[in-house]
């Protein structure tokens, strides 16, 4: 629902009862601007989950939360979500493509990387990206990272908390739009070199690299060409090897 700010000032009462009865949210504008969000206040973890034969009540997918209250639900949850940019986002089950494909990125880069410095690591993986001039991180799983600061960067509890040096996603569709452009964000402003967009539906690999919180170089690579990335001199994908010896094509 939308509201302008002399509508919201006349009938917040109104506009309450939708957001605390309805459990609606309300988008203000200002000179036809959005300028605000009046949303239900979460301090209940119930407000979230139900639980019903240890299911989780999707409805509550991309409701918005502090950071706070966002690893306070993670902290009391199995279920694998990501916030980003404040709204929850509930992850859902990766099909036999997606497995496939990452599979045999996670073993090349494996291979590449054996001895040296950097480790790739797959998700499930939680990252605290931290956007500059931003307050609240980010928390992400992306589908592959490679870490080249973890000497001095995990913690007591054996968690990660620096910056991945190379991430990567691979496309799906409930997915697309959001590692496309605001994941591409967050990882840009949080300090990452290097980002890989795996693309199963038209078979190419998109690599960005970024310098000081800008993108630097944008590379396209399509069928019988080579990946190649950019930071890491030598590690390359052979796009046709990858699509094409994927099992899902022989069901």
């Amino acid at each position: 629902m939308f509201a302008t700010a002399s509508e919201m000032k006349n009938s917040f009462g109104q506009y309450l009862k939708h957001v605390t009865d309805e459990s609606g949210e309300v988008i203000i504008t200002k000179n036809n601007l959005r300028v605000a969000r009046l949303v239900p206040y979460v301090s209940d973890i119930e407000k979230y989950y139900t639980v019903q034969e240890n299911a989780v009540n999707y409805d509550y997918n991309k409701k918005t939360v502090s950071y706070e209250e966002f690893m306070e639900i993670y902290s009391k949850s199995n279920v694998r979500m990501e916030f980003l940019n404040g709204e929850i986002h509930i992850m859902s089950s990766p099909d036999i493509d997606h497995q496939d494909i990452l599979g045999n990125l996670h073993v090349l880069f494996k291979e590449f990387f054996k001895g040296k410095k950097c480790k790739p690591f797959m998700a499930p993986f939680d990252v605290h990206f931290r956007k500059k001039d931003i307050k609240d991180p980010d928390v992400l799983q992306p589908d592959l990272i490679v870490l080249c600061d973890m000497e001095n960067n995990v913690n007591e509890r054996r968690r990660y908390t620096g910056t991945p040096t190379l991430t990567l996603e691979i496309l799906s569709s409930s997915t697309r739009s959001r590692d496309m452009v605001y994941k591409l964000n967050t990882f840009m402003m949080s300090g990452v070199s290097e980002y890989w967009i795996v693309d199963t539906d038209y078979k190419r690999i998109t690599i960005y690299t970024f310098v000081e919180f800008k993108i630097d170089k944008t590379e396209f690579f399509k069928m019988g060409e080579i990946a190649q990335s950019i930071v890491f001199e030598g590690l390359k994908v052979d796009i046709k090897s990858l699509f094409e010896d994927m099992s899902w094509q022989a069901l």
